[in-house]
């Protein structure tokens, strides 16, 4: 997901759907985005003149609580390599805040040639630092804020626990794209049934897509752009069309 102004830097979400990686342009304010926990493989903000450590840093929180573990945050603006007073003082409230979060930094350059700076944070993925702080704040989620709803909620100032299975093992990074299309999603385990849910799903889109969509009706898809499914449900229907070179 990047956070980008509408300007040039919106072409970085273009970069990424022509190398397969889904990507979405996003923006962020007082609410919850419309994303489950732990959705993230990296978020990217060039220049988005959001102030991540405003309201105690509740901005920030909800990237750690989309990011699933072990996720990135890459971050480019004025602050990470401008060396004035003020752009200083909110470099080092960035740090502190990233370390509240438990988040380490595991890149920071400048470009020789533009002269511009980008500093790269990661999501930890175990709880055990989280339980190491000397200063509980932000504090851990109770379980009334833990319930993965994020329609229409007002950003929340404490941090979600990592997402263990039930043996309380750390949820593991999942297939690199796009053969994690076609595997079943590492949060089913804690479903019941729904592994097999999950390839049903698939199964009944695929030969939808193939033996109605492709054979059954005179369309000329090569000129459909953005289709949209508006009942994801395991997103079988999502996968059905990965044939398609404009997916």
């Amino acid at each position: 997901m990047s956070f980008a102004p509408k300007d040039e830097h919106e072409a970085q979400i273009q970069f990424a759907l022509e190398r397969g990686i889904p990507a979405i342009l996003s923006v962020i304010g007082t609410q919850k985005l419309t994303f489950p926990d732990n959705a993230f493989d990296l978020l990217h903000c060039a220049r988005c003149r959001v102030h991540w450590d405003a309201d105690g840093g509740k901005p920030l929180m909800e990237l750690n609580r989309i990011l699933r573990p072990g996720g990135f945050f890459v971050w480019s603006a004025t602050p990470v390599y401008r060396k004035d007073e003020t752009h200083q003082n909110k470099w080092k409230a960035m740090v502190n805040l990233t370390s509240s979060l438990c988040w380490k930094v595991v890149a920071k350059t400048l470009s020789d040639t533009s002269r511009i700076g980008i500093v790269i944070f990661q999501k930890p993925v175990s709880n055990s630092c989280y339980e190491k702080r000397k200063e509980k704040n932000p504090p851990i989620c109770d379980n009334e804020n833990r319930k993965n709803n994020s329609w229409y909620v007002p950003l929340s100032s404490c941090l979600s626990p990592l997402p263990v299975d039930s043996m309380g093992n750390i949820f593991s990074w999942p297939e690199p794209w796009p053969k994690r299309l076609k595997s079943e999603p590492i949060s089913l385990s804690t479903e019941q049934d729904a592994v097999q849910e999950f390839y049903k799903d698939t199964k009944h889109w695929s030969g939808l897509v193939s033996d109605l969509y492709l054979k059954g009706l005179s369309i000329q898809w090569s000129s459909v752009r953005n289709v949209m499914d508006m009942n994801a449900g395991y997103g079988g229907f999502v996968f059905s069309q990965f044939w398609c070179s404009s997916y």
